[in-house]
């Protein structure tokens, strides 16, 4: 089944959506203050020596603060029964770096395949990136990557702007039956996010033990604390495992920045919620689990294929946007990262637990010294922390 799903309709606001405050549908109410220290520039060695921080209350009072832990704490947190949903997208080398034929600099960012070798990419400068432009990109690797002898360059064309992102279709030119993909590692770079300027990790450290499926232009971090160690423990321990895919593109990273919350438009991510998933959620609930998230992404995978009010299987593309007042449908609990402000994905972490407690949340986090974003500590919201006004009745 492939379709698209629409943003956020009225039948999936909570009827307590009115009892939010109106600063939950600001952008202002979105924002706070981090001190640059505390952006992580490298991740936890080993992965999960990572601190996690663990709501299991519904109030952040001083009797209630959250609690303090590691993330191979995991096992010993969750119950036997519950259900831990992973994304098993893996970054791809979208990172570009090449020239136009005049010779001038230029770098693209691929988001997504439109058709064959045909790709959606952000573009600096911009203007250099006028429709019929030709960039030459040149082989990194000395590697044989079964082209053929001979081929030390990679060439593309601007077809057309895309008006959406404001990013341009580029038209690959690859010999008869080869996708850019199986070329990428030799012509391209594993895009860090911006704020991560002084890194030392290795390509690896930015792709979960579990990736599987490329596509993806950003990691889902939340998954970056799990080890094949920790896995198997969890295993052990009856706390099981499953798994969709949803191609982190821009939709994800993209700030908002219309002032009314619920006007902002999401980009579309390809998503894969199989049946298999399906059915470990429906016996996990069934058999009185609980179904963990294991990052925003899932979130909106899984919220996203039970659009229509029930879970099931869906292979397409997603453009919902999750902010409070959500009624949620699947997810019962969140691991997840700290996240930039005024980001969509602190929005749907609010939608959860509130915003103002969310923020409160941040402040105890940033005073205890947890690292924020792509390669920083851990959050874990229990089924028990979850807000009351925003679960469905």
């Amino acid at each position: 089944m492939k379709k698209d799903i629409s943003q956020l309709n009225p039948d999936q606001i909570s009827t307590t959506a009115v009892e939010a405050t109106n600063l939950d549908f600001s952008l202002a109410g979105y924002d706070y203050e981090l001190p640059p220290e505390r952006i992580a520039q490298n991740p936890a060695v080993p992965r999960d020596s990572s601190r996690l921080l663990v709501v299991n209350s519904q109030t952040t009072g001083k009797e209630t603060l959250p609690l303090h832990y590691i993330f191979r704490d995991l096992p010993d947190i969750l119950r036997p029964g519950d259900l831990l949903i992973m994304n098993d997208t893996k970054v791809i080398p979208a990172r570009l770096f090449g020239r136009k034929t005049s010779g001038a600099e230029v770098e693209i960012l691929l988001l997504e395949e439109r058709k064959f070798n045909c790709w959606l990419a952000l573009v600096k400068p911009g203007k250099r990136f006028k429709k019929g432009t030709q960039i030459v990109f040149e082989r990194l690797g000395t590697g044989d990557w079964g082209l053929g002898n001979g081929l030390d360059q990679l060439t593309a064309t601007v077809l057309e702007t895309d008006a959406a992102t404001g990013g341009r279709l580029l038209q690959f030119d690859l010999p008869e039956g080869k996708s850019l993909v199986q070329v990428l590692d030799q012509f391209g770079e594993i895009p860090l996010p911006p704020y991560i300027t002084a890194s030392q990790a290795a390509d690896e450290q930015y792709q979960t033990v579990y990736a599987e499926q490329p596509g993806a232009i950003a990691a889902p971090t939340a998954g970056l604390h799990f080890t094949p160690e920790l896995l198997e423990k969890l295993g052990d321990r009856h706390i099981h495992q499953a798994f969709i895919t949803l191609h982190v593109g821009v939709g994800t990273f993209r700030p908002v920045e219309v002032e009314d919350v619920a006007t902002h438009q999401m980009h579309e991510e390809w998503i894969e919620v199989s049946a298999a998933t399906v059915e470990k959620i429906k016996a996990t609930k069934a058999a009185g689990g609980r179904i963990i998230a294991v990052g925003t992404t899932v979130v909106r995978a899984l919220e996203g294929a039970a659009v229509s009010g029930e879970l099931q299987p869906f292979c397409g593309k997603t453009n919902l946007f999750i902010y409070p007042g959500y009624k949620w449908q699947v997810v019962e609990g969140l691991i997840t990262n700290f996240h930039l402000p005024s980001s969509s994905l602190l929005m749907l972490v609010s939608a959860l637990i509130g915003r103002e407690r969310l923020l409160n949340i941040y402040q105890e986090a940033i005073a205890s010294g947890y690292r924020f974003y792509s390669f920083g500590d851990a959050m874990l919201i229990l089924p028990e922390g979850v807000s009351q006004l925003t679960v469905d009745s």
